[in-house]
């Protein structure tokens, strides 16, 4: 070990030390609107030299000084090639000019293949939000979740669900982020549709395996959304009008080439429709979610520039004036992008994040009045190193102010107030500070090395308890505001591997361990409005996850195809879990009804694609395990996780028949989710009582589904393109089970039933799209 440092570290300084060397830097832009292209690709001709632009477009890179051939490729868009020489410093900022038109493209990938190959990470899958528009979904609305649901590794949370567990995790261990600013909930309509409008989104990045340093807080899988800066040379705009919703999104900048503004909005209006129904319980019910995307930019020379963006989400559910729920999200996010020379990129953020759900039962001249919320104050410094031609540096630093809100009840009419019950109100400081250094080590092998430092503090501010064994609380501390109740800290390192076997294969190897200080508490695992997060406490320690991965990726036929191959070996522990009949809500003492254990879960993960051509598409296959032992469960042996699935399959195809018309279709099975099963049954006065016997022993039925696609695109005016999209979910009427229940047969009272219940069968949708 010591002499592969001290050989690193020669090769460094001699990399250093060398030969008198350039940089070249600037932004990689779309020629059109000048929004900036993540992950664009800088290579150096009849060399193994290149680079990729960071999250906001920018590139830096060294190289001896000389006369070279640079090409500039991303996708979708003509590669560039310029001869340089190099003699001193330059700045050269690209406008990269589309192939075709995203409406007369089909394409499935995000970033080129052979960049996939470069790449030290693995488990990454990157999306572009113009290339999802082919894949079929219920209620024909674009959803980047639902496509993230069909790539390996990866595994939908339920019927339509926009919630999903990665590699074994849980719901709550994905770390969703838009701009930076976490998203707590991040679904409308109970799950059916998710908070991200894709008309405001520019690209998404899914990380299922080691994560780069600079994140963190979850143990599964990180989703990094990032909006559209909007359109900086012209007004633009974008929209759509389907069968229960309409968006539309305006482009323009503030001063050309200098800053630009995007506002887009969505709606759905179900409730529209109900208010034509003859019975009033109807009429009066109001069923519908909104969200509005804001964001702005302004750039101050050629070394700083401000962006300033925000997002508010509602949905609304009101019966008959006797139940009103409201839940969504809130954020702002203040960013500061600043180029201290060629070489050092910096990216400070503040922001605001809050979720939170309000629920109102009416009876008569009284009400009941629930709420819940979480709520996040953050601020963050980046900062990138181009150090020369095989080293990036990155480093920074992260605080945290955590306010936990997780449960309040008011009761209104005929002095009910006594029973109003407010749960204590939980604030903690969470910190973090990271390092990492990729690196080249000749043509063949990129590391990623990475350290992480995390912790929290728990504050003060009311009564904390601790339990037994049993859930009885026997001890109980009050803490002032200012007083730390408990404190956690970690270290978190990170390494990944890429030995690239020739110009079309690659060997990838990773280990990470990840910590997580928060947890969600909910009856349901595909997340709902009212799932309320909690913090470590004196009882509840911090999850942690140690993932092993290796990979085989090769390309085919000049990246026409894509192949990869990895297998995955996770350990957690610090892992949740309830107690057979536990009341979690509005209960004070949710502490004692908690138990702690361990999981493991380990999986192999098969994706070939097809990246051009008239038609593309992918096959993804899962086989896994996710697998749970707590010492009050199950007699301490091991048990299948609720989220376990062997098998799972998607197959997503896209045909372009046409400059007109395009075709699409997914069909996706998987096994049923692992569940608990009466085993048994007894008479209690007149009532036959359910026994259960071990934790998810039984299999819900295998699900599989069929949805076609169909663009038809109307003629081109001028700047004004349009286009008609037509699907059908369930195309062949699938009767899946959403859940099980048990009832007495009608024949024979002693005997109980299995009654299945689905919640669609074919839905068919239309919408029609329009961009200028």
């Amino acid at each position: 070990m010591r002499i592969f440092v001290l050989n690193l570290l020669l090769f460094i300084f001699h990399s250093l030390s060398a030969e008198k060397r350039c940089t070249i830097s600037g932004f990689i832009k779309d020629s059109v609107s000048g929004e900036e292209l993540i992950g664009a690709t800088i290579k150096f001709q009849n060399t193994y030299l290149g680079c990729v632009t960071n999250d906001y477009g920018y590139y830096s890179f060294s190289v001896p000084t000389g006369e070279y051939t640079i090409v500039v490729s991303y996708i979708g868009y003509k590669s560039i090639k310029r001869k340089v020489i190099l003699k001193e410093n330059i700045r050269w900022d690209i406008e990269m000019t589309k192939k075709v038109d995203l409406l007369d493209e089909v394409n499935v990938i995000a970033n080129s293949s052979q960049k996939q190959l470069k790449s030290s990470y693995m488990g990454v899958n990157s999306i572009e939000m113009g290339e999802i528009r082919n894949i079929p979904v219920i209620f024909g609305e674009q959803d980047i979740l639902k496509t993230i649901q069909l790539m390996p590794g990866v595994k939908p949370a339920g019927e339509a669900f926009n919630g999903f567990y990665v590699r074994g995790g849980t719901n709550d261990q994905n770390l969703i982020l838009l701009d930076d600013a976490p998203i707590y909930n991040a679904s409308h309509l109970l799950g059916f549709f998710s908070v991200f409008n894709s008309d405001a989104i520019k690209n998404a990045r899914l990380i299922k395996g080691s994560a780069p340093a600079k994140y963190g807080g979850r143990l599964s899988s990180v989703l990094d959304i990032k909006m559209k800066n909007g359109n900086i040379k012209q007004f633009a705009g974008s929209g759509g009008i389907g069968l229960i919703a309409s968006r539309l999104t305006l482009e323009t900048p503030i001063q050309k080439e200098k800053g630009s503004i995007i506002v887009s909005g969505r709606r759905t209006y179900a409730d529209l429709f109900l208010k034509m129904s003859s019975k009033s319980d109807i009429k009066d019910t109001e069923l519908y979610f909104y969200d509005v995307n804001i964001k702005a930019n302004y750039k101050f020379g050629h070394k700083d520039r401000i962006y300033i963006s925000s997002y508010i989400g509602q949905d609304v559910f009101s019966y008959n004036n006797a139940m009103d729920l409201k839940w969504g999200n809130r954020m702002i996010t203040l960013r500061w992008n600043h180029i201290f020379n060629d070489k050092i990129f910096m990216n400070t953020t503040i922001l605001y994040s809050n979720y939170n759900y309000n629920m109102t039962d009416f009876y008569d001249y009284e009400y009941v009045d629930i709420s819940s919320g979480i709520e996040d104050n953050n601020i963050k410094f980046d900062f990138q190193y181009f150090m020369n031609s095989f080293n990036t540096i990155r480093f920074g630093v992260n605080v945290i102010n955590h306010s936990f809100s997780p449960g309040n009840v008011e009761f209104s009419g005929n002095d009910n107030s006594e029973n109003d019950k407010r749960l204590l109100d939980r604030k903690a400081w969470e910190t973090s500070a990271y390092l990492s250094n990729e690196f080249r080590l000749g043509n063949n092998i990129n590391i990623d090395m990475g350290l992480r430092f995390s912790d929290i503090r728990l504050m003060g501010g009311g009564e904390y308890s601790l339990y037994d064994e049993e859930g009885n609380k026997y001890n109980t501390e009050n803490y002032g505001k200012d007083e730390i109740v408990k404190y956690f800290s970690y270290l978190e390192p990170r390494f990944s591997i890429n030995l690239n076997a020739g110009d079309n294969s690659a060997v990838k190897a990773s280990y990470s361990r990840n910590i997580q200080y928060m947890h969600i508490v909910s009856n349901t695992g595909g997340g709902s409005p009212f799932d309320i997060w909690y913090p470590v406490s004196r009882m509840v320690k911090p999850q942690k996850a140690m993932l092993y991965s290796l990979g085989y990726f090769r390309n085919f036929n000049s990246g026409m195809y894509e192949m990869s191959l990895e297998t995955y070996y996770k350990n957690m522990y610090n892992q949740i879990e309830y107690k057979n009949g536990a009341d979690i809500f509005m209960n004070e003492d949710i502490d004692g009804e908690l138990i702690f254990g361990r999981a493991r879960s380990y999986g192999l993960e098969f994706l070939l694609r097809k990246n051009t051509g008239s038609l593309s598409g992918w096959v993804s296959y899962t086989i896994s395990r996710i697998e749970k032992q707590f010492d009050k469960i199950n007699n301490g042996n091991w048990f299948l996780g609720r989220q376990d699935r062997l098998h799972d399959i998607s197959i997503v195809m896209m045909y372009k028949l046409s400059e007109r018309i395009e075709i699409s279709s997914n069909w996706v099975y998987y096994t049923g989710d692992a569940v608990t099963f009466p085993s048994g049954k007894y008479q209690l006065a007149n009532n036959i009582v359910n026994l259960y016997a071990e934790r998810n022993a039984n299999r819900m039925p295998n699900y599989h589904r069929l949805d076609l696609g169909l663009i038809y695109n109307m003629k081109t005016k001028g700047h004004f393109r349009s286009w008609w999209t037509f699907s059908l979910y369930n195309a062949y009427g699938r009767d899946n089970a959403f859940m099980m229940y048990f009832r007495k047969n009608k024949d024979n009272h002693s005997v109980n039933e299995a009654v299945k219940i689905s919640l669609f069968s074919v839905v068919p949708s239309i919408g029609w799209n329009f961009q200028f």
